[in-house]
């Protein structure tokens, strides 16, 4: 069985390349997206959803939840890095590059406990996902799936990609270690209104 992993629509401030407080919502570009993935992710007749609990994330799933009337699991541990006081700020104004920072911001965490909360959050899932007989549905954050990415699950060479995650990206996985991809990055269900916007910024 899969795990189907899913970073969050568009926000207003991914647009606008800002490091997001924990309450961003959804842009009504990204709500038209989550649709449209919604859409995608019923065809693939899941029998869970998991998410972050932060709204971007919520929003998102709760549109997979009306697709396949499925309930919604929070997670807590699959929330976006904490970025503490630099949540609000432009990234761009910072003059230094907060995503691969390894300190921990004032009140935020470091890139040590953030690998560390998601690495264990990735088995958690896999155990959830061997007690349903479907997909699992994982609703999560940009940085979070590139520490896994990069880290964790095997990604064959033929699907190694250096652009950015897109917002409502479907990344799919086998559930059981090592968790080989089978499809990465791929935002094929979103249509030219709702395309993902390059420029943006993932994570944060």
């Amino acid at each position: 069985m899969s795990l189907l992993m899913v970073r969050h629509g568009e926000t207003a401030l991914n647009v606008a390349r800002v490091l997001q407080p924990a309450d961003t919502p959804l842009s009504e570009t990204g709500r038209r997206q989550a649709a449209l993935l919604a859409a995608r992710v019923a065809a693939l007749r899941p029998a869970g959803i998991v998410s972050s609990p932060l709204p971007r994330a919520l929003q998102t799933a709760e549109a997979i939840a009306a697709a396949t009337g499925l309930p919604i699991a929070r997670m807590d541990a699959l929330q976006e890095r904490n970025f503490g006081d630099l949540r609000g700020r432009s990234y761009d104004g910072l003059g230094f590059d907060a995503l691969r920072m390894d300190e921990a911001p004032p009140g935020g965490e470091s890139a040590a406990e953030f690998r560390a909360r998601v690495t264990s959050a990735l088995a958690e899932l896999a155990a959830q996902q061997a007690r349903l007989d479907g997909p699992l549905v994982v609703v999560t954050h940009g940085l979070v799936l590139r520490v896994w990415l990069d880290g964790v699950l095997q990604l064959p060479e033929a699907l190694a990609f250096s652009g950015p995650l897109g917002n409502t990206a479907l990344t799919v996985c086998t559930a059981l270690p090592p968790h080989k991809v089978e499809l990465v990055n791929c935002t094929a269900h979103l249509d030219e209104r709702s395309a993902h916007q390059g420029s943006s910024l993932v994570g944060g």
